[in-house]
């Protein structure tokens, strides 16, 4: 039987979810649709032949309306914990977009919140579900270049044409770190399954971006397990272009582990590469990729669905996810401060 699922927040990215991304997921079945504008909420309701009376303009209304068991949110990231709270409050189970809120302490009260009655609470970190990172999360578990010396993490995007008026990315609290970097972290703590306890990060503000915030950042993050990663993020950069998920050379005693991901639209996987090299002089040997049921939200929203279900607890859980956003928290904490910074999680 389907999951029954009420989808809150549907402009931009969250249209975008519910056109392409839930469809495609069969254990799932929209039962009402939620937008406070009513021109948004009319197209999204007509592209998905939903009827009139499973749209709504507010959660309250749905909640009180439909018979739902989850609740899927892709609204504003201001709103994400207030509606995420709602919901559990209603009894429902929830599928939060990242980031999962801009501090751990509004984040952890979520996350009680849903623990107390067990429901099931869970950021998407649709990064997680592509084939590159499954694999290196995997080879390095399997110790396939031995004991890991440094991690470098690069991001690079050319972001800064629009109309600095009209364009949302640009007014995005803190875009580098929170909006991009949040992800990267996340892909960080999945692939070597370790977490982070010290960050000192360091934004610049060149005169010509057109960003509110940072959107260039250097870091140099130390894990619990000794491994230091130098990550740079710029969404001004005039170098060669990498993949969403950036490009990662993971270095060890016995070789260099290389993957880049997520490049392109959505699901695309093509882009999706991994190598492997023996020594500085070896030509880089291609690793084979598995092909994925389902892949970018999609594979999260599979997840979430089976937990629902009465399946495994989800991989990006509230409660683990509060790990990926402490390293994000103490990364802004750092690059205002100027100083290194401890990652804090609450419990």
């Amino acid at each position: 039987m389907s999951v029954r699922i009420i989808h809150v927040g549907l402009g931009g990215w969250g249209g975008n979810w519910a056109r392409t991304a839930i469809p495609e997921v069969s254990e799932v079945q929209v039962v009402g649709i939620v937008d406070p504008s009513a021109p948004t909420l009319e197209a999204v309701r007509t592209d998905l032949g939903l009827p009139a009376s499973a749209a709504f303009g507010s959660l309250t209304e749905a909640l009180a309306a439909v018979e739902a068991d989850a609740v899927v949110i892709t609204a504003p990231a201001v709103t994400h914990v207030p509606l995420a709270l709602e919901a559990l409050d209603a009894g429902k189970h929830v599928l939060v977009e990242k980031p999962f809120a801009n501090t751990t302490d509004e984040a952890v009260t979520a996350v009680r919140r849903a623990e107390e009655p067990g429901l099931v609470l869970q950021v998407s970190q649709n990064y997680r579900w592509y084939p590159a990172p499954r694999v290196v999360q995997e080879m390095l578990e399997a110790d396939v270049v031995g004991e890991v010396s440094a991690i470098n993490v690069d991001f690079r995007q050319w972001d800064n044409d629009q109309p600095a008026e009209t364009y949302p990315h640009y007014r995005f609290p803190h875009a580098m770190i929170n909006d991009m970097a949040i992800h990267h972290f996340d892909l960080l703590r999945m692939i070597t399954g370790q977490e982070a306890v010290r960050v000192f990060a360091k934004s610049s503000y060149p005169a010509y971006s057109k960003y509110q915030d940072e959107a260039v950042a250097s870091m140099i993050i130390e894990l619990d397990g000794g491994t230091v990663v130098n990550y740079r993020g710029s969404w001004l950069s005039r170098g060669p272009r990498t993949a969403w998920a950036g490009e990662w050379s993971i270095e060890g005693e016995d070789g260099e582990l290389w993957f880049t991901s997520r490049d392109g639209e959505p699901n695309a996987v093509d882009g999706d590469r991994v190598t492997v090299r023996r020594t500085q002089d070896d030509v880089a040997e291609p690793v084979e990729l598995p092909v994925l049921a389902h892949t970018d939200r999609q594979g999260g929203l599979q997840a979430f669905a089976r937990s629902v279900q009465g399946g495994p607890a989800p991989e990006t859980s509230g409660r683990d996810n509060l790990r990926s956003l402490a390293l994000m928290e103490a990364a802004g904490r750092s690059a205002a401060s100027g100083l290194p910074e401890d990652v804090v999680v609450p419990s």
